[in-house]
């Protein structure tokens, strides 16, 4: 399976002007450090939510 993937991509790659391949490089980078942003953020909040909850139980529970 994978190797059909890698070879669709060559075959795509090889189809396309360097620099369309090079602009698409370049938005895949962006879309993954938008991404990665995003998750860092949310785990955070998320992160800051949970020990919010668990400190306020621990507070009413004594």
């Amino acid at each position: 399976m994978l190797g059909i993937i890698a070879r669709s991509a060559v075959e795509f790659l090889k189809k396309e002007d360097g620099p369309t391949a090079v602009e698409y490089a370049v938005m895949l980078a962006l879309i993954v450090v938008v991404c990665i942003a995003a998750v860092t953020t949310i785990g955070a909040n998320a992160n800051s939510t949970f020990g919010n909850v668990q400190l306020n139980t621990a507070v009413k529970g004594s």
